[in-house]
Parts: structure tokens; sequence; C-alpha cells
């Protein structure tokens, strides 16, 4: 089986992948987010451009191994959001989202000795509901440091589901590794048996 690489930091990826049977191990990928974020392009090129910068970036180091590098872009209202770094910015970027919708755009690319060979983009719509300040101050109690790790200052997989009306989307590609196209790149690869 050819060895696969995990460009990411991301807790919610790595379960996702190792609950799915796939062997892997964890590098991640040290790139500037706020600066291509910055560069004014649209979310989905921003989504798939920090996907594969993470994926060129580890290849790079690991020659002829299978690298995976993954991001999630949130947009709401033309306005893509960053994970929060405290507790006050998670309240305020909540409190922005509160009865909106928004778009998570997740994007996946392989790369091997310093190539990408392979490429994927997913999109979710999620509406959150208009929940009250006294449920607000609650979740972020609940949530603790975990929200702090991702965009949108939920896990829907946690209480974070407590906080929309629908959702639009596939599931995995809202945890942030949309996980059946992946496992059949990986098949095709030699990563995971067909």
């Amino acid at each position: 089986m050819t060895a696969l690489v995990l460009a990411s930091a991301s807790t919610s990826r790595a379960r996702v992948l190792s609950e799915a049977g796939v062997a892997f191990a964890v590098q991640p990928a040290r790139v500037d987010e706020d600066a291509v974020k910055a560069s004014g392009a649209d979310a989905r090129t921003v989504a798939a451009g920090l996907a594969e910068m993470k994926a060129l970036r580890v290849s790079a180091s690991r020659p002829g191994t299978l690298v995976l590098g993954a991001d999630q872009v949130l947009v709401c209202e033309g306005k893509i959001l960053s994970k929060a770094e405290t507790f006050a910015e998670a309240a305020v970027q909540l409190k922005f989202l509160r009865g909106k919708s928004h778009t998570l755009i997740s994007a996946l690319a392989l790369a091997r000795d310093g190539a990408i060979v392979w490429r994927h983009i997913d999109e979710a719509r999620l509406a959150m509901r208009d929940f009250s300040n006294v449920f607000l101050d609650s979740y972020l109690k609940a949530e603790g440091e975990a929200l702090l790790g991702s965009v949108g200052c939920y896990r829907l997989e946690g209480p974070g589901a407590q906080l929309f009306e629908s959702v639009e989307g596939d599931y995995f590609s809202i945890l942030g590794l949309p996980l059946l196209p992946l496992l059949e790149i990986l098949r095709e690869q030699g990563v995971i048996p067909r």
C-alpha cells in the first residue's frame, strides 16, 4: 500500500480519516492562510489554493508519498470568515452568522513529488437559526476551546448542531473532508484496497 500524509493539524479531518479505516501520518503544512484570504480571490479559489499549497508544501519533503492538503472556507454575505482566536471573537462571529445562511466550501488536493495529482471541491449551505443570547452563552461555555478550532465556531457533529435550522450538503464536506470522493481516489492510488 502507498503511504498517505495528511498536511493538516485538523483533529476533525484526522478523526474522519481514522474512523473510515484509512492509515495516514500527520505533517501539518505551515502556509500563510491570511495572505491568501486577503488576496481578493473568490472563496472557491481561496479554498482550492490553500488545499494545494498545503499538499505541495509537505510533498516537497516527502518524496514518493501521497500528501493530502485540505482547507475549508466559510462565506456569509460575501465575507470570508476565519477561525476565531478568542471567545470574544467567537461570540461576535456567531452573532454575525445568527439568523443567516452561509456557505462552506471544502477543497482537497493530493500531491506527489511536488505535483498536484487530484483536486476536489464541494459546497454546503447551512442556515443558522435566530438563537437567543442565553443559548449563545451556554453554547460557548459548553464547547470551550473546541469551537476555536473550526471555521464558523461550530462542530456540526457536536452541540453546534443546535445552532442550525437547515443544512444542505454532504455531511463529510461540512466536517472539512469530502470523504466519499477522497476514498475513491485513495483506492485508485493504492492507499486503500479496492
